[in-house]
């Protein structure tokens, strides 16, 4: 199950929002027209839907009333327009809140997590993330080994969790590039070589043989118990 689904059909805004909401912890698909959103539906399982009004092809409406023939997931609809009349439309079809465009990232996150809250319920669990002596705490992004803070910021933060929200996996390198810098980014994927090595750094005893981040060989990285 991963987080998020985006449904916007603007490039410049759904890669700003996802690339926020993958900094935020989540894990989040991008889709940019209601065919598409609805086809991720069929492939994989959602928590929660930021769902724009104006698409292309179906638009929001259309794409909401046929989700929700079958779909209960929470719905978020983003639209410039602020008229009462879209507001309700969006309700009436089946949304749970609506946000008007532009709208700053804290606010939105906002949204987000209390629909979070008022669907699955919070806790402490939820806000932390851990594997063994690493942890992370999403609400302030610190990391600790132990009960030393750990320095890990950044695209390296990213990673770590990705990594902790996928344990004990093998991820293809182009998956963990694809999460962590989005898949339409002119970066090579030899970055991520880089990045691997400085977070070994920070988080393991010795980097020369990793305990956490493991290279499995011509597919990508494992973190975790080491492959046989």
């Amino acid at each position: 199950m991963a987080d998020i689904l985006i449904i916007e059909d603007n490039e410049e805004l759904g890669a700003l929002i996802r690339d926020l909401l993958v900094r935020d912890g989540y894990s989040v698909t991008w889709k940019t027209s209601g065919e598409a959103g609805l086809l991720a539906l069929k492939e994989d399982n959602f928590r929660l839907i930021l769902l724009d009004v104006m698409l292309p092809g179906f638009d929001g409406f259309e794409t909401l009333r046929i989700l929700r023939k079958d779909l209960g997931i929470p719905v978020l609809m983003m639209s410039a327009k602020s008229d009462d009349q879209s507001k309700i439309l969006g309700l009436d079809v089946g949304a749970d809140d609506y946000i008007e465009k532009p709208f700053s990232f804290p606010f939105l996150s906002s949204k987000i997590k209390a629909m979070l809250r008022r669907s699955y319920g919070t806790s402490e669990e939820n806000r932390v993330l851990t594997y063994k002596d690493i942890k992370i705490n999403l609400d302030d992004m610190t990391v600790r080994k132990g009960d030393k803070p750990v320095s890990v910021n950044g695209k390296e933060l990213d990673i770590l969790i990705y990594f902790l929200k996928h344990p004990d996996k093998v991820i293809r390198k182009e998956e963990l590039f694809d999460a962590v810098w989005g898949s339409d980014c002119i970066s090579e994927i030899s970055t991520l070589t880089v990045y691997i090595r400085w977070l070994r750094e920070k988080i393991e005893d010795d980097p020369k043989a990793p305990k956490y981040i493991h290279t499995v060989w011509r597919v990508g990285y494992k973190f975790g118990e080491a492959s046989d």
